[in-house]
């Protein structure tokens, strides 16, 4: 399924509305009143932590706010941002969808550079749709590094993102909230995407009353239009680690997880904890939180849609591809090395700190930066578990300790890859 332009649903809706009659829609009705998804697949990546060159000159300031953050390739925020152009444009899907944080700390310099980038693919015919994130909007650290110090510059207001992205976001809804940033376009005459913000000022973090009873005129109006929807939001909604829940999970999001559990919803995607993981909610909902592509792996995500079935797919940005394809920077070949060692390395440091003066530290530390790099990448089905190691760092105990038991007890899985089907009685993953 290809798209010029965005479809008007009009036609399909008071077709929808003869043969179906506006019922409310409820679960055990999808498989009589939805239509089977014609073959149609959406990128999403999230967490891009877009970092314009304007706003750091590579000095001892970059540098240590770089050294002492969680494993961000903010330095390579081109080369991320380039490759996924190439990518997008060369695999071209339905669409591509950006889940929220795209910028690092909201630069408004980073915004406008971005949105350019994207404008590239929209050029190529993929239509491209963008959520904010808790980092994007009127962030007091907004900052440009110069040397050894930095000085805030400007972010932008909701009304500025909104402006920006109205080319190929927020000019393309159906509906907009009048309380958010929220929308839901049409992706197809059978697919609508719904966009949940929970980033206002307001509230930051949680969703209001308003933006929800928002979103249930929406699911309300797919139903009865007999039209599937795959929601967005940038929080998760559900509990995606048991250590990983104040501040990581969407505050007020119950309210919401019921509506899409009642409606055709047929997965949420999300981002935020830059950890690739699958949840799978009581009713059936699952929700994919891909990890964030700033950091190791820098992944990517295909949820492909045909007839009742779907599946989901993480894998790396094919940076070293960009990078050979003659558009690209050779000397990136090694990125997916050179991220992995940052990664571990950031880890390996933080470990060190834990258990400063312990015997074995260095081991101690080795298996939980392993560990650590297994589980953001969603692969903790390859992780090198030590059980000695483990018990060691459960003997010390405290926050590491406590992770550590909250990754062994969420299991030994692999989150990059997960096929489920929807409708009916086959409503959620199989």
């Amino acid at each position: 399924m290809k798209r010029a332009g965005l479809f008007c649903l009009l036609a399909s809706a008071a077709v929808a509305a003869l043969l179906l009659g506006y019922i409310h829609w409820t679960p055990e009705a999808i498989s009589v009143r939805s239509p089977a998804l014609p073959e149609t697949t959406l990128l999403t990546a999230t967490d891009l932590h877009y970092l314009s060159p304007e706003l750091t000159d590579g000095g001892s300031a970059f540098t240590r706010m770089v050294d002492q953050g969680d494993g961000k390739m903010v330095g390579d925020s081109t080369a991320l941002l380039e490759a996924l152009v190439w990518q997008t444009i060369r695999e071209a899907p339905d669409a591509l969808i950006l889940s929220g944080d795209l910028t690092f700390n909201g630069g408004a310099a980073s915004h406008r550079e971005l949105a350019a980038g994207l404008r590239r693919i929209e050029a190529a015919g993929i239509p491209v749709f963008v959520l904010p994130g808790n980092h994007d909007l009127e962030n007091p650290m907004a900052m440009e590094y110069r040397g050894s110090g930095c000085r805030p510059v400007e972010s932008l207001t909701a009304g500025q993102f909104a402006e920006l992205y109205r080319d190929f976001s927020y000019g393309e809804a159906l509906s907009r909230d009048e309380a958010s940033l929220s929308y839901v376009a049409a992706l197809s005459p059978e697919l609508r995407l719904l966009f949940v913000d929970a980033n206002t000022a307001a509230a930051p973090g949680s969703l209001s009353e308003e933006t929800l009873r928002w979103a249930e005129k929406q699911l309300q109006d797919a139903a009865e239009s007999g039209v599937w929807v795959v929601a967005v939001s940038h929080q998760p909604l559900l509990d995606h680690g048991l250590f990983l829940t104040d501040g990581f999970v969407m505050g007020q999001g119950e309210g919401l997880l019921r509506l899409y559990e009642s409606y055709p919803v047929i997965a949420s995607l999300c981002g935020h904890i830059h950890l690739q993981h699958t949840a799978v909610s009581a009713g059936g909902l699952p929700e994919f939180a891909t990890g964030a592509l700033s950091v190791n792996p820098d992944p990517i995500a295909r949820l492909k849609l045909e007839g009742f079935s779907a599946s989901y797919q993480a894998i790396p940005l094919d940076v070293s591809g960009w990078a050979a394809s003659g558009t690209g920077d050779p000397d990136l070949y090694d990125f997916a090395c050179r991220s992995r060692q940052t990664f571990w390395e950031t880890s390996f440091r933080q470990a060190v700190r834990a258990c400063a003066g312990v015997p074995e530290a260095d081991d101690l530390a080795a298996f939980f930066a392993a560990v650590n790099t297994a589980y953001f990448s969603g692969r903790m089905d390859q992780a090198a578990w030590d059980t000695d190691l483990y018990d060691h760092w459960q003997s010390l105990g405290g926050p590491l300790a406590e992770y550590l038991s909250s990754i062994a007890e969420d299991g030994f899985r692999d989150h990059t890859s997960y096929d489920f089907s929807f409708g009916g009685d086959q409503n959620g993953p199989q």
